[in-house]
């Protein structure tokens, strides 16, 4: 007797062949283009690690409070979108990663939609509220600066999965790292609290925070980075939350000398961190970031704010994160401000700190 399948059978064999290798041609297709891709780029992938100046919305993935997926926030951002960045729109790594042609935008590592390609051109896995000191990142139950590592290590095994061992290594190699974080270890942590200031001197906290840092610095180069920048800390006395809380008067808006102060010496000792740790075949950068943000303060029709020690959201006081809401007013022309909320900078702040570290990328590039 005739199987009933006869007639159906060879079509169906024929139909999953085609679709067999329509699917395995689009695969090498794909894979293809991405060792292409790096391959023919100076630096292969945007790999990000810190605070809120560069989390593109890790938060968003966490239990915690520290989130700023939702209005005013991103009103300047693509298709207007509350993405989980501390902004009105783009970072400073989203304006260098296209600036080395990888894309638009760097994405939170931990969206768990990313694609392979956008794992490959780079993520962040920066956390708001995080810093080098552990406790930081428990005070706002958010990513600490060593799972942020781990999350490396997890990803850096997708990488191999996904394009093959040397493939991922060649990738790791090339790749920029961007390391933003400390502000909130100050802010948020020791100028907050007065048994840290019993048991640590600015000095011996600064200390404590730079060897977290070279410690991190290390667990990089040891899973294969060789290009790493390091941003140094910005003035902090003239964060708009920090006038506010340290000020006699919220109409007395002067910069606070003692967190700036800290900021600098700070900043000295990284440098000084990253010439000790120097090898032939590392390339280590400091990233000026207190200089830029100074002059912007102090000169700001150069760069056309008229705004700056108040944020644009809210009263500009002391609003972030959470207080900076859909009830907040905001104001009409957030170019014009440095601040977008009492702690962070606008996407017109941020450009024009992405122009002052462009030379940082250029070193990468060079090689």
């Amino acid at each position: 007797m005739n199987s009933p399948y006869g007639f159906w059978l060879p079509l169906l064999i024929c139909y999953s062949l085609v679709f067999f290798s329509a699917n395995t041609i689009e695969a090498e297709t794909k894979s293809r283009k991405l060792r292409e891709l790096i391959s023919k780029n100076s630096i292969s992938s945007v790999v990000v690690f810190g605070d809120s100046t560069v989390d593109p919305g890790n938060n968003d993935y966490i239990g915690t409070a520290f989130k700023s997926n939702f209005p005013p926030y991103g009103e300047d951002f693509f298709g207007h979108i509350p993405t989980g960045r501390f902004s009105d729109g783009r970072l400073v790594t989203d304006y260098l990663a296209e600036y080395v042609g990888l894309k638009e935008t760097i994405p939170p590592y931990l969206d768990p939609t990313l694609s392979v390609e956008e794992l490959i051109t780079g993520v962040s896995f920066a956390s708001a509220g995080s810093g080098f000191d552990p406790l930081t990142a428990k005070l706002s139950g958010v990513i600490p600066m060593q799972q942020q590592l781990n999350y490396f290590r997890e990803y850096k095994a997708r990488i191999e999965k996904a394009i093959g061992e040397k493939k991922a290594k060649e990738l790791i190699n090339k790749a920029a790292f961007l390391i933003s974080c400390g502000t909130n270890d100050y802010v948020v942590n020791y100028f907050n609290d007065p048994i840290m200031q019993i048991n640590y001197t600015v000095s011996a906290y600064q200390k404590f925070l730079l060897d977290n840092a070279h410690q991190l610095l290390k667990g990089l180069i040891d899973e294969g980075a060789r290009n790493i920048g390091l941003v140094g800390l910005p003035p902090m006395g003239c964060l708009p939350v920090v006038i506010t809380l340290n000020s006699i008067s919220a109409f007395h808006r002067n910069c606070i000398e003692k967190y700036s102060s800290a900021a600098r010496s700070y900043n000295e000792g990284l440098q000084e961190m990253l010439a000790s740790a120097r090898r032939s075949d590392i390339n280590l950068v400091y990233g000026d970031i207190y200089n830029p943000i100074n002059d912007m303060i102090q000169n700001p029709s150069k760069y056309g704010f008229e705004d700056i020690n108040t944020g644009c959201c809210g009263t500009g006081l002391i609003e972030g994160s959470f207080l900076c809401n859909q009830e907040s007013p905001v104001c009409p022309d957030p170019s014009k401000f440095i601040f977008w909320d009492a702690v962070h900078p606008t996407q017109a702040a941020y450009y024009n700190l992405f122009k002052s570290l462009r030379s940082l990328v250029d070193s990468f590039m060079r090689g």
